[in-house]
Order: C-alpha cells, then sequence, then structure tokens
C-alpha cells in the first residue's frame, strides 16, 4: 500500500472530487483489471478515450482515478463516493505512479538509456558483455526483449508500457542487478514511458529519417525532437559528432546534460575517435581491429564487422572507461561478443553462406550491404521486404539500396500487418527498377520460407545470402495476426531438408 499523495509526488494535477490523501495498493489503465484500493489512469489514446470506462471502473469498486478532463465532461454522478485528480498529461502521470507502485527501482541502479535510428540493441548488447565481463550484473530492455541473467522475457515494444518497464525494473532489482541498459525509442518518449527516468548515461548513436507516417511521427523535426528527450533525462550525454544533425541535435530545446562527451570515426576533436580500422577475415566473419585516441588511447578487437559497428563501440568504451572497467576486460569482451540476428552467420559451408540481420530501412540495409560486400564472394543475394501499415518511404529506400548493392533479390513478405504483401512488394519491385536494378537481378517470392529456401536451392559457390528485415523475430503477423516464424529456424529447417 501506498499513499497516493506521495505517489503523484514531482507530477503537476489537481484535485476535482474527494482527496489525494488515500492509502493504495497499485495502478491500472486496463479496464478490466480495475479493482478496490487501485487508482485508474484515464488516456485519450488515437483510437479509445478510456475515460468512457470510467462506469465499469467505479462498479468494480474503484474509487480513485486519473483524468484529463474536467468533471462536468465525466460520465459520474454527483453522488459518486469518488477520488478525482485531473493532470494535464496523463501518460506521463502513470510513469510516476508506476515507479512508486514498484518502490523506485530505477532510482536504485545505475541507469544506462540508448537512442538512434540503427544499432541500439548491437549497442546494448556489446556494452552488456562489456560491463559483465567487468564484473556488473546488468539487465537490457529494448527490441530483443528483457534479459535478467538466464531469463529472457518478450516485450511488444522496444520501449514497454511505464508499468511493464517499471516492473521488469523491479525484477531486475530483486536479481541482484546493479546496472540497466534499456534501448529509449521515439516512440516511448512521445507516448511518455520514460517519463521521471534519469540515466546516468544517454547515448545518442545517430538518426535517420524512418518512423515518419500516420500511426508514428508526423516528420522528421518531430521525430529528432523526441529522439531528442533522452539528453533532457540524463547526468552525461554520450553523442556521435559524425551524425549529420549533430548540431541539429544540440540545438533542440531543454536539454539538460550535466556532461557531453562525443565520439566520431572522421573528426579527430571529438572526445574519442577510432582510427586505422582493418577487418579481420578468415574462414568466417571475424570482425574488425582498430585504434582509439582522446580519453582512450589504445587498440582494441570487435567480434562484429562493419565501420558503423565501430563507431556505435565507442560509446560503449566511454562509459566503461568512465565507470572503470579495466581495458583487458573490455577487450576480452569485445572480441568475443555475439548479437542474436545482428549479422548472425547462420549457415556456412565451402559453398555459400546465409545470415541474418534486423536491418529494416534504407540507412541499416546500406550499411550491412557495405559490410559484406567487403568479404570474399560471388553473388550477395539479398532476401527482403517490408512491414506494412508504415510509411512508404521506407520500402522504398530499400527497394534503392538492394539496387545499388545486390546481385540478387528476392522480394519476399515481412510483417505486411493489413496490407497485401504483393502491394508492398510491387513498391519494392518499382523503387528497385526505378533505382537502377537489373530486370534479371530479382524474383518475388511473397512467402518467406519458400523465398528462403529458393535462395538456397539456388545458391552458387561463393554466394553470401543475407535473410533480412527481420532478426532476432520470432513472429510473421499478416492480417493482424501474428504466427511463430524465425528466421534462422527456418534456415537450419531447410538446410535439413536439403540435405546440405
Amino acid at each position: 500500500m501506498g499513499n497516493l499523495r506521495e505517489w503523484l509526488n514531482g507530477t503537476g494535477y489537481t484535485v476535482l472530487k474527494g482527496s489525494d490523501d488515500i492509502e493504495i495498493k497499485d495502478v491500472v489503465f486496463d479496464s478490466r483489471k480495475a479493482a478496490p484500493d487501485t487508482v485508474f489512469v484515464c488516456m485519450k489514446g488515437s483510437k479509445t478515450d478510456s475515460h468512457s470506462f470510467m462506469p465499469d471502473v467505479i462498479n468494480k469498486g474503484c474509487s480513485t482515478i486519473i483524468v484529463e478532463k474536467e468533471l462536468d465532461e465525466l460520465p459520474v454522478n454527483e453522488t459518486d463516493s469518488l477520488n478525482i485528480i485531473k493532470t494535464e498529461n496523463a501518460r506521463e502521470t502513470l510513469s510516476y505512479l508506476s515507479a512508486a507502485a514498484f518502490g523506485h527501482p530505477s532510482e536504485k541502479m545505475l541507469m544506462i538509456g540508448l537512442t538512434g535510428t540503427k544499432g541500439k540493441t548491437s549497442t546494448s548488447y556489446m556494452m552488456k558483455t562489456v560491463l559483465e565481463t567487468g564484473g556488473r550484473k546488468v539487465g537490457v530492455i529494448g527490441t530483443n526483449g528483457c534479459v535478467i541473467g538466464d531469463e529472457h522475457f518478450d516485450t511488444l515494444n522496444t520501449t514497454p508500457d511505464s508499468y511493464e518497464l517499471n516492473g521488469y525494473f523491479k525484477k531486475m532489482l530483486d536479481a541482484g542487478c546493479d546496472t540497466v541498459v534499456m534501448e529509449c525509442s521515439s516512440q516511448g518518449f512521445k507516448m511518455d514511458r520514460t517519463a521521471g527516468i534519469i540515466f546516468d548515461y544517454g547515448i545518442f548513436l545517430n538518426i535517420s529519417p524512418d518512423h515518419i507516417g500516420p500511426l508514428e511521427h508526423a516528420d522528421f523535426g518531430e521525430y529528432l525532437y523526441f529522439k531528442s528527450r533522452l539528453l533532457t533525462q540524463c547526468k552525461t550525454a554520450i553523442v556521435n559528432k559524425d551524425d549529420e544533425h549533430f548540431d541539429e541535435l544540440l540545438a533542440e530545446p531543454g536539454l539538460s546534460y550535466d556532461r557531453l562527451v562525443t565520439f566520431s570515426i572522421k573528426d579527430p576533436s571529438a572526445d574519442l575517435t577510432a582510427y586505422n580500422m582493418r577487418f579481420m577475415t578468415g574462414a568466417d566473419f571475424a570482425g574488425t581491429v582498430f585504434d582509439t585516441k582522446g580519453i582512450i588511447s589504445d587498440n582494441f578487437s570487435l567480434s562484429v564487422p562493419g565501420e558503423f559497428n565501430v563507431s556505435n563501440v565507442l560509446s560503449v568504451l566511454i562509459t566503461a572507461h568512465d565507470m572503470g572497467i579495466k581495458y583487458s576486460d573490455i577487450n576480452k569482451a569485445l572480441s568475443s561478443v555475439h548479437i542474436e540476428g545482428r549479422m548472425e552467420a547462420v549457415y556456412k559451408s565451402d559453398r555459400f553462406m546465409v545470415i541474418v540481420d534486423y536491418a529494416h530501412n534504407e540507412v541499416s540495409m546500406v550499411n550491412l550491404l557495405k559490410t559484406l560486400s567487403a568479404y570474399p564472394h560471388k553473388r550477395l543475394v539479398v532476401v527482403f521486404g517490408c512491414g506494412g501499415n508504415r510509411s512508404k518511404e521506407r520500402r522504398i529506400g530499400m527497394g534503392k539500396a538492394a539496387a545499388k548493392a545486390a546481385d540478387f533479390c528476392i522480394f519476399t513478405s515481412d510483417n505486411s500487418r493489413n496490407e497485401k504483401p504483393e502491394d508492398i512488394i510491387a513498391d519494392i519491385e518499382n523503387a528497385y527498377l526505378e533505382g537502377g536494378g537489373n530486370t534479371d537481378g530479382y524474383i518475388k517470392i511473397p512467402d518467406r520460407r519458400a523465398a528462403i529456401e529458393y535462395a538456397m536451392k539456388h545458391a552458387e559457390d561463393g554466394d553470401i545470402i543475407a535473410v533480412i528485415g527481420k532478426g532476432h523475430e520470432n513472429y510473421q503477423e499478416e492480417n493482424g495476426v501474428r504466427r511463430h516464424f524465425l528466421d534462422k529456424e527456418e534456415i537450419l529447417k531447410i538446410k535439413d531438408e536439403l540435405g546440405l
């Protein structure tokens, strides 16, 4: 049990009816979970306004309600024995209430937040590996779900809703974690899921046009604004100086970090710079060796290839250095790090290899194909689609990227949601051809498993086959229904079926 007035500390609110000096045991925002001694938070969403559920909530014995409307706009009677609290931003208030309900767990651990259009997940797992090698106990929340020790929890969003998020923080604390590494999405900031959290380190990796559309952000300006909110909630800001929007980012309103540290693979004036990068090639992907100068002058080996991964890992080096992790532990961790669904070699033979990667927009696809092209190969074959109910610019960009860098493409499905896979594929095909793609350089196979099978069955000696877009995702969503589907699993099954 807790006192509502204490739980609301730090928020602005008005008591419309009743009192705020009452005891409650939990906060809910799903009317089905309303019960006596809970506080129900009403929110106005794009599809549903939960103020309309107030009669049901009251019938279930819930007598304390947070609202965003005036009393005369609410479906309540004057005689109702209710406590009604009005706030300007119910989602933000929900975040504060959720933190209080779980005992403010984020305040008892070192918090690291990462944001960026690409590379958040890879960076978070590199960070986890390095810090754990250095003796920390780390919990991770992000696109790949929530990981606490040996336990894995699936999450619907990169940044879960604030109640779920604080629940995971409490699990981490109870499991002995002293550090949290968390991916922070622009939608998470827009929906106030992280409100009230102060990050010890806020890492800004990069930003490029993405997540722009009716269900995401109105335009790039809004996208940049919400990405920049991480730098309003952190003590030390660690920012990529190479990003073309670096100056715009630092000009965004409300930034309130105590210290700014920059990193770069191009600009020697940054606080930490990587140089002399060289790929380690061999029988398999071996990674990259690079030197650093600035706040760290040393040599490092990274078991993940690509300049963009070197750029991202600089943020890890800065954080680990700041936390006192030994360089020997850092190098040991980076030379052996493995990230599921990110540049993951699932099958390799003397003839060809198949890798899986999460690249699902133009920028990440360009970086991936550029990296793969640096390795010896006969053809670079790319199997990909694009998610439905998202901005068409994403699929168009991916089609253009394939035209420039792939030797052969197989256009297929990827979470078509409520769109027809064939319509998405047609958009990709048009962009591919307009981008200069060869008319003989692709085939359309809407069934994703059949597309992967075709690529492996028709592989030529020396081929690199990249199955991209889903990475770690273990589902395929079509017509609003999710079914189990994991690229890695299907590749291994097909390997056995083909007798490879």
